[in-house]
């Protein structure tokens, strides 16, 4: 699908379909956007979003047109086929929109599941299985997404933050937002980032004694990292691709970049460096936040 459309809806400054999988946040994602003034349609079948986006069009109440969200998701049945044919008929229209994803771990939504005491509606016989064909199902919308938020490490405060980053009126006066984040590779790869660095090859402030137990915001640790010349030299070549490629991301029409840096734990070198880059990037006047992912998780095992 073309989504380079350029029209918009009248009274309507944005359109966001908010799909993914069920227990990973769509519910509390749907109270925070409408907090940030969104009109939100649950479980709207997906035969109906022209007809609602028209109506919107149509309506003199604009407190409830200037921005919408529809949540679709396995929910539909078997009227879920027709989300394409849906947004297809809104870009023949002229209507622009975007599509934000929800995913979370196996392991984080079968613990969710278990919590909530639901049972999943696809109605098969093991969780695991259902959240399986919930993703297959959902694939070609992921696919499709212009923004895809694991939320598997992510409380509630977290996700507010990522949503208001991206989808205030103010973000999208600002233009690109950019997130950093450090993690261990040992806990897996963020699902949500855009480019991934491996900084393993840097010297370890784990194996120095009296390190071990810091982190990569101690000022020891930092001084331990700046007096390597392959720290030095890494963020200066790193700064230089960040300077050519991030401009050209936003040729491309992104609105937001998530950059994720990992070493073993996420405790110190990537914890360094994700800061680094975020005061790299806020001193060439993009907006960005920086995010460590494991350290709590780091830390506590202490």
């Amino acid at each position: 699908m073309n989504k380079k459309v350029i029209l918009m809806a009248d009274k309507i400054s944005k359109i966001l379909i908010i799909s993914g999988l069920l227990g990973a946040g769509k519910t509390t994602a749907v109270r925070i956007l409408e907090d940030m003034g969104f009109f939100i349609i649950d479980n709207l079948p997906p035969a109906l979003i022209t007809e609602f986006v028209e109506l919107c069009k149509r309506t003199r109440d604009k407190l409830h047109t200037q921005k919408i969200a529809i949540v679709i998701d396995v929910r539909a049945g078997k009227f879920l086929n027709e989300v394409f044919d849906a947004l297809n008929e809104l870009e023949k229209r002229g209507i622009a929109y975007e599509i934000l994803f929800l995913e979370a771990s196996e392991d984080v939504l079968v613990s969710r599941y278990k919590e909530s005491r639901r049972r999943h509606p696809l109605f098969g016989t093991e969780i695991l299985e259902d959240i399986r064909q919930e993703r297959m199902l959902l694939s070609e919308i992921r696919g499709h997404a212009d923004k895809i938020i694991d939320t598997s490490s992510l409380s509630t405060k977290q996700l507010r933050e990522e949503l208001q980053n991206i989808y205030s009126d103010e973000q999208y006066d600002m233009g690109l937002f950019i997130t950093v984040v450090s993690f261990g590779f040992k806990y897996g790869i963020p699902l949500d980032a855009d480019i991934v660095w491996d900084v393993r090859f840097l010297s370890n402030p784990y194996y120095v004694n009296e390190l071990r137990a810091l982190s990569g915001n101690d000022k020891e640790v930092i001084q331990f990292m700046r007096k390597s010349n392959a720290t030095a030299e890494f963020l200066e070549k790193f700064s230089d691709i960040l300077e050519f490629v991030i401009p050209n991301y936003e040729k491309e029409g992104k609105s937001a970049l998530t950059i994720a840096v990992g070493c073993t734990g996420g405790r110190h070198r990537s914890v360094f460096i994700a800061n680094s880059i975020g005061e790299f990037l806020k001193s060439k006047n993009y907006k960005c936040a920086v995010r460590h992912r494991d350290l709590v998780r780091e830390m506590s095992s202490y």
